[in-house]
């Protein structure tokens, strides 16, 4: 073998196992686009309340697959529709749903206190855990995740406004990490098999 071709083979031999290195010892198949690589999650800001006790923060659910909303008890449908989804994913994750949590944040919070999405979550799933606080609180925790809302007045000057808002939700494993983002309108078996895959990481 000439100096050259030994060149070329320690290059490749190289090149491969740095490749090697660099395989996710983890590595998953979601359904959501993946965050690659995988980054931490931001902390949610002192001051968002939630519908269980105290402040909502992420840390309390370390060791959980949490799956982060964002939305109003106003919403006519896409909210109630994603709601219902999750439900649902829980129930086909059967023992295993006790891996998952949902948090929905309110962008509401004019019209949204802590009774108020406390009952509307209950309508959906009893373990859903809400959150609201002050606007600037909650502007503050949707810059941190990249998360949009404005009202939209209401058509005839009436009282009854809307929101735009991000629809998308947001999926954490379980060591605080963001992992995917799952656009709206996937199923609730989309969603079951993506928590799944996230419990299963070591």
């Amino acid at each position: 073998m000439n100096r050259a071709a030994r060149f070329l083979l320690a290059l490749s031999l190289a090149a491969t196992s740095l490749l090697a290195l660099a395989v996710d010892p983890n590595p998953i198949n979601l359904k959501a686009g993946v965050f690659d690589p995988p980054q931490p999650a931001a902390e949610f800001p002192a001051g968002v309340h939630a519908t269980d006790q105290g402040d909502l923060t992420l840390a309390r659910w370390h060791g959980k697959v949490v799956l982060l909303v964002f939305g109003f008890t106003h919403c006519p449908a896409v909210c109630p529709t994603t709601l219902a989804t999750l439900a649902q994913a829980r129930k086909l994750l059967g023992p295993d749903a006790a891996a998952m949590q949902v948090v929905y944040v309110t962008v509401d919070p004019e019209r949204d206190d802590l009774a108020h999405v406390r009952d509307y979550l209950a309508g959906f799933d009893r373990s859903f855990v809400g959150g609201t606080g002050q606007p600037p609180v909650l502007a503050e925790l949707r810059r941190r995740y990249g998360a949009t809302a404005q009202k939209i007045p209401p058509a005839g000057g009436g009282a009854d406004y809307g929101m735009s808002h991000s629809t998308t939700i947001w999926l954490i494993d379980r060591a605080g990490r963001l992992r995917a983002l799952m656009p709206f309108g996937h199923s609730a078996e989309d969603f079951a098999h993506d928590v799944r895959q996230l419990t299963a990481l070591k």
